[in-house]
């Protein structure tokens, strides 16, 4: 695909972003928001997980989806790959799965004597890993390790996986039993971890109404993928995501960032009600997660720079796993959440 005719110049070998008289974007701008379209009617009443399933792509990041059965989260990253032109697999965790499961094995060739790499279902584009609490933790170790390196290993030998990998991890918060829970560390790996929550009554009976219509449409053998007139292909990706980068992020926008991922490590210095609600607070790792999601955040909305409003509206998805709330926050019934709704009223906008 050339693109020379949507970038209005070359940076450091990234192309910038041309505004058009409308303030839009270049054409895989259109391209995403045509998919993110059409995953909103595929996927009703769920706009912020479409939203973020976007936003993870852009990033080149992976997000972990919490939420009751029944919300859409699986129909959502599996609509996400419709759009998407590459390879889509999803894993049922469960206990009994082991490492080999998820990155393949070598297997023995007794005519020749040699060993052959069989790949695993890690080595496709769009991974869901469907209820990853369920399964021990030497798979999620093996799944996180993937997700962090972008690579394997099986004996002595490193395979590379697609340069386009995301993962979407599901996990239940109601069904605790028998569940084997991510440790903080692994779950720092996570770009996002979302919330999903019940939809509305109007868009429930929308989904009554779609669920009708697809229904029919499979009893009629009429099962059609989604109709677009450009997918996302990786090399649409690639592009989008060296456009993100070259938006604009002003000095103060980018303290900001710091000074609010300092606040969770040092609540108190911004206001005595926030004394000894934190245990610990996000990473470094936090911090470069929320300026990239801002950014693609930003992109999203075609405009060429990130503003505050970027920042705080990924904020909560960035950092409530990476906050560790103490004992006894958490036994008047405070979260990570509460907490970073108090510091977003306690740091300045700079």
């Amino acid at each position: 695909m050339t693109n020379e005719g949507n970038l209005a110049e070359v940076s450091n070998g990234i192309p910038v972003i041309k505004q058009t008289a409308q303030g839009q974007t270049s054409q895989e701008w259109e391209i995403f928001k045509e998919a993110g379209n059409a995953l909103n009617q595929l996927v009703l009443g769920q706009s912020n997980l479409v939203d973020r399933l976007l936003i993870a792509l852009l990033a080149d990041g992976h997000l972990l989806v919490e939420g009751a059965p029944g919300l859409a989260k699986t129909r959502a990253v599996k609509s996400l790959a419709s759009v998407v032109q590459g390879s889509f697999h999803r894993i049922q965790f469960t206990p009994d799965l082991l490492p080999s499961d998820l990155t393949g094995t070598d297997i023995y060739q007794p005519t020749d004597g040699s060993f052959h790499f069989q790949r695993g279902p890690l080595f496709h584009n769009i991974v869901l890993a469907d209820e990853i609490n369920r399964a021990p933790a030497k798979v999620q170790s093996a799944l996180l390790e993937a997700m962090a390196e972008r690579q394997i290993t099986v004996g002595k030998t490193s395979h590379v996986l697609p340069p386009l990998f995301l993962v979407m991890a599901t996990q239940n918060p109601i069904e605790q039993e028998g569940t084997y829970p991510l440790p903080e560390a692994q779950m720092d790996r996570f770009l996002l971890h979302v919330k999903v929550n019940y939809p509305a009554a109007a868009v429930e009976r929308e989904v009554l109404h779609l669920a009708r219509k697809e229904a029919l449409e499979i009893l009629d053998n009429d099962q059609s993928p989604a109709q677009l007139s450009s997918f996302l292909t990786p090399e649409v990706v690639d592009i989008a995501r060296k456009q993100v980068l070259s938006i604009h992020l002003s000095p103060s926008v980018e303290e900001y960032i710091v000074q609010l991922v300092l606040a969770t490590r040092h609540p108190d210095s911004y206001h005595a009600d926030l004394k000894g609600m934190i245990e610990y607070g996000a990473s470094p790792r936090g911090t470069i997660s929320l300026e990239r999601a801002a950014r693609a955040n930003a992109w999203l909305a075609g405009r060429d720079y990130v503003s505050p409003d970027d920042v705080q509206s990924v904020v909560h998805d960035v950092l409530r796993h990476r906050i560790i709330v103490s004992f006894s926050a958490e036994a008047e019934g405070v979260n990570s959440d509460l907490c970073i709704d108090r510091l977003l009223t306690q740091v300045p906008v700079t």
